[in-house]
């Protein structure tokens, strides 16, 4: 379970959010948890420590969020 406010690294690779298309490269991005927004499955919307052509909050499955 991870908590707001929690530092994180998510791995974006080969997913497609708001028209941008992450390369299998970017595997370890920081980012901090804002909220849980689902529980099954567990799902998370977190902001990332940079901007990727004006991506700065998505949405993720657990599986794809670790501890920083």
């Amino acid at each position: 379970m991870l908590s707001p406010g929690q530092r994180v690294k998510v791995d974006l690779s080969r997913m497609t959010i708001q028209g941008v298309a992450f390369s299998e490269n970017v595997r370890e991005v920081f980012a901090t948890v804002i909220e849980q927004t689902s529980v099954d499955p567990p799902t998370y919307r977190v902001e990332l420590l940079f901007s990727f052509k004006g991506v700065k909050r998505v949405e993720l499955p657990a599986e794809r969020i670790h501890p920083a």
